[in-house]
C-alpha cells in the first residue's frame, strides 16, 4: 500500500470508566485536602448541592443520639457495621426519581442515619476557641521567604559592581542553582553571551564574596576553600587538606592524609572535625520550607484498655440535596427542561452524597483492620510491627487490594505510637528460627538501634550485624542488611570509624 494518509474503520472492544466510576475512584483516592477541593468543584457545578455546617450537623446527631437509649450504650471497641464500598464492583444508578417526594425522604433518612453513625463512633476532636485562634494566628504570620537568588540580586545592587557589570552579574546568578554552586563553566557563559571570559571571571568573584559564604562556587572543593577563607583559615590544615586531599577526604583515608600533610592522625582527625562544621550546600539555607503537614484521617485511641478508631469527619464536607428545588420541582408552571436538568443533578448529588458516606466508611474499616492485626505495635512500638498485606486487609473488608491501595493512598493514622500514613502498616516478613514473621520495619529499626550503639572507633560491619541478627533468631542475608543500612543513610564501616 502507498504511503500516505487515510481513513480506516474498524470495530474494537475496550473498557471504559464511566464518569461516576471515575468520581468514586477520585474522592477514595484524595487526601482529606484534595477531598474538599474536589467536593468544592462539585458544588459550583452542581445547584441542587449545599454544604451543611459541621456545627449543624453535631447538634442534630447529638440530640438524635441523646433520644435513642440503645445508641448511646453503643460499645466504643466494637468496629463498625460491614459496609464495604468497592468501586470496581459500583454500577451507576439508572433508577427512575419521578417521585420526588419519596426521594428527599430517603436522601433525609440517609443523611440521618450517617449522622447518628458518625456521633456514636467519633470521638471529640474539636479544639477551643482559644486554641484555634492561636492556630489561626500562627498560619497568618506566615511570610514568603526570598530566594536564593533574589537576595544575590539584592546584594549585588548594594555591591561596588559598576552599573555595565550588573547584567553579567544577573547572568551569573540566573546560573546559581538553589544550592547555591554555579552549573556553567565561565568558558560556557562567555561562549552563549560573546562576554570575555576575564569580565566574567571578575564579576564571579564579586559574587563569591557575598553571603553566603561559599556561594558561587563551581565543585564542593571550591565551595569549602570559599568558607575557609572569609573564616581566615587560608593557613590551617584543613584548608590544606581540602585543597590537596580532595579525594582521600571523600572517602575517609585519614591515614593516607596524614603521610601527605607529614601531620599527626590526631591533628588530622581535629582538622577533619572541623570541615564537618562547613557547610556543603550554601545556598540550603534559602530552600523553601518542605516541611509537610499532615492532616490525619483516622485516630486511634485507648477507650477503658481497649482501642477505638474513628476517622476525621469534622475535615469531610456534609453535603445535602438543596430543599429549593424540591419547592421548584413542586410548581407547576416548571417546564419539562426545568424538571429534567433537576432531576440529573439530584441523580448526580445523589451519588456524590452516597460515594462521600461509603469513602468514609472503608476507610474506617480498613483502618479497623490494621488496629486488629497491628494491635502490639499500637501497645508497645515500632519494634513490634508485624507483616500485613493489602491483600490481606482486602479478603476481610470485602473489597479488591486495589481499593485498600486507593484508600490509604496518602493518608495518615493518628496512633498511640504517633502520626503514621496508613501505607506505614504494609510490610514483608522475614522468616525467624522459630518460625514466626517479623516486619522488615522492625527489623530495620533493630538494625539502626545497632549502629547507634555501636564502638565509633570499631563500627560494625555488616556481617557483624548478620551475625548479631543471627544470634536473635532473625535470619538474613548479608546484602539485605546493607540495602537497609543504605535505606537508613548509614555509611559503610571504613568511613564512619573515627581514629
Amino acid at each position: 500500500m502507498a504511503q500516505g494518509l487515510y481513513l480506516k474503520q474498524q470495530m474494537s472492544l475496550q473498557q471504559v470508566l464511566a464518569p461516576q466510576l471515575q468520581q468514586s475512584l477520585a474522592l477514595l483516592q484524595a487526601p482529606t485536602l484534595e477531598l474538599k477541593a474536589l467536593v468544592e468543584q462539585e458544588l459550583q457545578q452542581n445547584p441542587v448541592l449545599e454544604e451543611v455546617l459541621v456545627e449543624d450537623t453535631e447538634l442534630t446527631a447529638k440530640s438524635k443520639a441523646e433520644g435513642d437509649n440503645a445508641a448511646a450504650a453503643a460499645d466504643p471497641a466494637e468496629p463498625p457495621p460491614d459496609v464495604s464500598f468497592d468501586p470496581a464492583t459500583e454500577k451507576p444508578s439508572s433508577e427512575p426519581v419521578d417521585d420526588f417526594q419519596a426521594e428527599f425522604d430517603r436522601l433525609t433518612q440517609m443523611d440521618q442515619e450517617w449522622r447518628d453513625h458518625f456521633a456514636q463512633t467519633n470521638i471529640p476532636l474539636r479544639q477551643s476557641e482559644e486554641e484555634e485562634e492561636k492556630r489561626q494566628f500562627m498560619f497568618d504570620s506566615l511570610v514568603t521567604g526570598t530566594s536564593l537568588q533574589e537576595n544575590l540580586i539584592e546584594q549585588a545592587r548594594l555591591s561596588d559592581l559598576t552599573e555595565a557589570q550588573w547584567p553579567v552579574a544577573e547572568m551569573i546568578i540566573g546560573n546559581i542553582d538553589d544550592y547555591g554552586y554555579l552549573k556553567a563553566s565561565i568558558e560556557e557563559l562567555s561562549f552563549s553571551t560573546n562576554i570575555a571570559p576575564d569580565q566574567i571571571q571578575a564579576v564571579l568573584q564579586v559574587i563569591q564574596t557575598f553571603h553566603p559564604p561559599g556561594v558561587g562556587a563551581r565543585d564542593l572543593r571550591e565551595c569549602l576553600l570559599l568558607q575557609l577563607e572569609r573564616i581566615g583559615h587560608a593557613h590551617t590544615l584543613e584548608y590544606q587538606i581540602v585543597r590537596d586531599h580532595m579525594e582521600a577526604l571523600g572517602k575517609r583515608r585519614i591515614p593516607e592524609i596524614g603521610r601527605g600533610t607529614g601531620r599527626s592522625l590526631d591533628d588530622v582527625q581535629d582538622a577533619l572535625k572541623r570541615i564537618a562544621q562547613l557547610e556543603p550546600r550554601p545556598g540550603r539555607s534559602f530552600l523553601p520550607d518542605n516541611d509537610q503537614y499532615v492532616l490525619p484521617e483516622v485516630f486511634v485511641t485507648r477507650v477503658d484498655g481497649e482501642f477505638a478508631v474513628s476517622t476525621n469527619n469534622d475535615q469531610v464536607p456534609h453535603l445535602r440535596i438543596s430543599n429549593t428545588y424540591k419547592d421548584i420541582m413542586a410548581q407547576p408552571d416548571s417546564s419539562p427542561e426545568v424538571r429534567d436538568y433537576i432531576r440529573e443533578k439530584i441523580r448526580a448529588g445523589k451519588f456524590l452524597i452516597k460515594s462521600l458516606q461509603q469513602r468514609q466508611q472503608t476507610i474506617l474499616n480498613i483502618a479497623w483492620e490494621i488496629v486488629k492485626r497491628q494491635r502490639e505495635f499500637m501497645e508497645k512500638g515500632v519494634a513490634f510491627l508485624k507483616p500485613l498485606t493489602m491483600v490481606q486487609v482486602a479478603e476481610v473488608v470485602g473489597v479488591h487490594e486495589t481499593t485498600v491501595s486507593r484508600a490509604v493512598s496518602g493518608k495518615y493514622m493518628q496512633t498511640p505510637q504517633g502520626i503514621f500514613e496508613m501505607k506505614y502498616f504494609f510490610t514483608s516478613g522475614i522468616q525467624t528460627s522459630t518460625g514466626s514473621d517479623m516486619s522488615n520495619t522492625s527489623v530495620k529499626d533493630m538494625i539502626a538501634e545497632m549502629f547507634r550503639n555501636e564502638n565509633t572507633t570499631k563500627p560494625l560491619s555488616d556481617q557483624e550485624v548478620v551475625r548479631m541478627l543471627g544470634d536473635k533468631g532473625i535470619v538474613i542475608a548479608r546484602r539485605t542488611v546493607a540495602k537497609y543500612r543504605s535505606e537508613l543513610n548509614i555509611l559503610p564501616s571504613n568511613l564512619r570509624k573515627v581514629y
